[in-house]
């Protein structure tokens, strides 16, 4: 049955209200509260059924079919809630909201809305890393990306040039689970974030106009990341319903300020997760994290993402690892302390918003516990930041929440003995009582002389008396025995002062919790005027966290501090990529990286699988590592600030979305060549062999000659066209090198190591019997190779001629001179054809 069929005026009237809920939410699933359970109707029940594996059944709402229905017991809603959210559906929480023993209709409404991106209990959340959700506000002229972490507090804001590739692929860079778009946006951004990427988006015009949260902007003068703050506060308010005050002021990225890494080269170098796997272990994040806190580890991942380019801030955290290094035995009580300490910012979170527990608010005290030795352990290393200790609040958590406190809040046992007067008196009467009740039972035996007798207690029929059946006919009139209930081996009774007992136990019961409720809300109220405070806290914390992290890997592997230098040189001595030394340590080789200021291209040559892609990441890696402020994998490194890094690396079709290996190849060789500077590094690993060999080889020499000449980035280009090698006549700030190989009696032994100069064969062949092709196709490709080497019109390359560095002889003409000023990447198409126009009449008038 279709909820559409549905003639509602036969529906009861709980069916009605779901009805009508249901009509403001089309494309959400309501957890729908009856009783004990939450209840889903309908396609949501059909939908939930398949993805929970749940068994799909019917309810008679007042009509002659019954509807679709499956539902979830309300204590294991978090599981099955996770589920849902994490295959891209929105749940809604609808609750009840008066008692359901009163009369009448209960009222529900609901209580908040989860989605991948609006999730605040840790069950469904990975603790080390962020929870993004986003608005992308399209203004006609460029995007706006707006994200938050509700969990933590954290809110950023950055322009982005109207690209509709370049936002997309921040969006995944960023690692958005969720955004929210204006209505004007182009569909095919919003298709290939759903199809291609699995980002949940919803489309909403809706702009928050309240005042209060203008603190998250107010010291902002730009009215577009205004208006994008508040797109995004009117989806998260509403989806949330409840206090996010815990956002922090709003925080705007600079793309100046960081070391730009786009997705491409945050995938091809590793640096979060790896690329087969897809998981953390034996990426660079993996590597480096050795964090105690989870806090910590989130902002070393964002790091490790966005490395610095302040040298000062750089330098800065160089300084701190230094000290760690000295006073290891203060480090030590640092990392002991640090793991005792929670995760602050998602406490902090779950305070403001509401739902926090007593078990957190015991974790919370147990971290707070942990202040005064952090405190004085980075003022005894002159650490420059200082951290509040709070003994205030830890004195009222530790006097009035229960260390075995349950993790529901309103059934009592959570609030201590001498904390609330009325409280004791109130338990002192239940407690009272309750002796009595053990008492009754052995007085009951010796009245009645039956032996077994039991006085027992359930939530239907409260406290009772328990006879077996043997013993029944032993039950006289004088004891004023009631028959309540007959079981099939006995029967239950009750007596006059039995219930009276019952009535002032259970009022007492009711009223101790009710009151703990309340005097627990009144903890968590007073917890809350903590949270800035809380918060700068774990900012500091997470900040030493991650420090101890690098200097204890630093020192765990014999890393060294890098010298920024002011020029473009790179020099790295005895080099080795961190990840690579920990998988195979017994044989990785060093290697040196000289890049002087008269070099600017590493064209690299070497065997298959000789190493010459782990030595190309492994500049880029050491470099971002550098600029983390993390010491690095060396003997000793001189590098300067790179503003950005563009790697291809690796062949990899994107089936997706219909693009061949070359194509790829050339997406991400234009995606480099269109922005790099002279201050970023560029690594391209056998550019064009995705296409026919004349091709490549003519793409590739093109592509260097254009860096070369235009931008002069550093860069490493490591290709097997050997024809490239003589490139080093014509381009005098290009350098060959080669991975060195030794050929012995056929078989070929990989050294790994870089030589200057260049090398004339690929091995191959000797790569191919390496993995015990049949010999029949190895000796005929042999055969075969003989052939090409030895044919006389053998193709030379294509040398340079249009771009010479050397001064001419020939005065250029005033056409070459105005050729040379027009920059055709930052040209419109009608001015292009204005400028040829003019040329033309030029030249015809000469």
């Amino acid at each position: 049955m279709l909820r559409s069929e549905v003639d509602r005026s036969k529906l009861s009237p709980m069916m009605l209200q779901y009805m009508e809920m249901k009509d403001k939410y089309e494309d959400t699933i309501l957890f729908y509260r009856i009783g004990d359970f939450y209840e889903m109707f309908f396609d949501d029940a059909k939908i939930a059924s398949k993805e929970l594996e749940l068994v799909l059944t019917g309810k008679s709402c007042g009509l002659e079919s019954r509807v679709p229905m499956c539902g979830v017991p309300h204590h294991a809603k978090d599981i099955y809630l996770d589920k849902l959210v994490s295959k891209g559906y929105k749940v809604a929480i609808v609750e009840q909201l008066t008692d359901p023993d009163k009369k009448g209709i209960v009222e529900r409404g609901i209580t908040q809305i989860v989605t991948k991106g609006t999730m605040m209990d840790a069950t469904g959340l990975n603790e080390k890393e962020n929870n993004f959700i986003g608005s992308v506000y399209d203004f006609s002229h460029c995007f706006l990306i707006t994200y938050a972490d509700i969990t933590t507090g954290d809110i950023y804001t950055e322009l982005i040039s109207y690209d509709k590739e370049k936002l997309i692929n921040e969006v995944v860079r960023l690692n958005l689970k969720e955004i929210i778009v204006n209505s004007v946006i182009d569909r095919e951004i919003i298709s290939s974030l759903r199809d291609d990427f699995n980002v949940l988006v919803s489309i909403s015009d809706d702009i928050y106009d309240k005042e209060d949260y203008k603190y998250i902007y107010k010291d902002n003068n730009d009215i577009r990341l205004t208006t994008g703050v508040k797109h995004l506060l009117s989806y998260i308010i509403e989806t949330k319903k409840g206090d996010l005050s815990h956002l922090k002021q709003l925080k705007t990225i600079d793309k100046r300020d960081v070391l730009e890494i786009d997705l491409y080269s945050k995938r091809n170098l590793e640096l979060v997760e790896t690329l087969r796997t897809k998981e953390r272990t034996y990426s660079l994040l993996w590597l480096l994290d050795k964090t105690k806190t989870a806090m910590g580890s989130r902002l070393l991942k964002s790091w490790v993402e966005n490395p610095l380019r302040d040298k000062k801030e750089i330098e800065y955290r160089y300084d701190i690892i230094s000290k760690f290094l000295t006073e290891f035995i203060l480090k030590e009580e640092l990392r002991e302390a640090l793991n005792n300490v929670y995760d602050l910012e998602r406490l902090c979170g779950r305070i403001s918003y509401g739902n926090v527990n007593a078990r957190d608010l015991i974790q919370l005290k147990n971290s707070i516990g942990e202040l005064p030795t952090i405190s004085k352990i980075l003022e005894e290393i002159n650490y420059g930041k200082s951290v509040e200790t709070l003994d205030d609040l830890y004195n009222v958590l530790s006097s009035s929440i229960k260390e075995d406190a349950p993790l529901t809040i309103k059934e009592g046992g959570i609030i201590k003995d001498n904390y609330d007067s009325s409280l004791d008196e109130l338990r002192k009467l239940s407690s009272g009582s309750k002796d009595f009740i053990i008492s009754l039972e052995e007085e009951e035996r010796k009245r009645t002389g039956i032996k077994n007798l039991k006085v027992g207690f359930n939530k239907v029929f409260g406290y009772y008396i328990e006879i077996s059946k043997g013993n029944i006919k032993d039950i006289k009139e004088e004891y004023g025995y009631i028959r309540k209930q007959t079981l099939v081996n006995g029967e239950r009774f009750i007596t006059p002062l039995l219930k009276e007992k019952e009535e002032i136990i259970l009022n007492a019961d009711d009223k101790i919790n009710s009151l703990e409720y309340e005097i627990f809300t009144k903890i968590r109220e007073y917890v809350k005027t903590f949270i800035p405070r809380l918060q700068k806290i774990a900012s500091i914390l997470s900040e030493v966290d991650a420090l101890i992290s690098l200097a204890v890997v630093s020192e765990e592997n014999s890393y060294v501090r890098p010298t920024i230098v002011d020029n473009n040189s790179i020099y790295i001595k005895d080099g080795r990529h961190p990840v690579m030394e920990k998988v195979i340590p017994t044989s990785y080789v060093k290697n040196d990286v000289i890049m002087d200021e008269k070099t600017n291209i590493l064209l690299i040559t070497g065997p298959n699988m000789s190493g010459k892609s782990t030595y190309m990441r492994m500049v880029a890696v050491i470099i971002i590592m550098a600029q983390i402020g993390s010491y690095v994998p060396c003997n000793e490194a001189k590098l300067p600030i790179i503003d950005k890094i563009f790697t291809r690396i690796g062949a990899s079709d994107d089936l997706v979305g219909g693009k061949s290996t070359f194509m790829v190849e050339m997406r991400e060789a234009n995606n480099a060549v269109s922005n790099a500077t002279k201050d970023s590094l560029i690594l391209f690993d056998e550019l064009g062999r995705g296409t026919a060999t004349y091709d490549g080889i003519a793409l590739a020499q093109s592509i260097l000659e254009y860096i070369h000449d235009n931008i002069k980035a550093k860069t490493l280009f490591s290709t097997h066209y050997h024809e490239l090698t003589t490139l080093d006549q014509n381009l005098r700030n290009l350098k060959n090198i080669h991975v060195s190989a030794k050929e012995s009696d056929g078989k070929i032994t990989f050294l790994h190591k870089i030589t200057n100069g260049a090398v004339d064969k690929s091995y191959g062949i000797h790569v191919a019997s390496l993995v015990n092709l049949p010999k029949e196709i190895i000796t005929r490709a042999e055969e075969i190779l003989n052939v090409y080497e030895n044919k006389k019109d053998k193709k030379e390359i294509f040398e340079q001629t249009t771009l010479n560095f050397e001064s001419a002889t020939k005065e250029e003409s005033n056409i070459e001179k105005k050729l040379k000023e027009v920059d055709p990447l930052k040209i419109t198409p009608i001015d292009a054809m204005n400028i040829l126009y003019e040329l033309k009449k030029e030249a015809e008038s000469k």
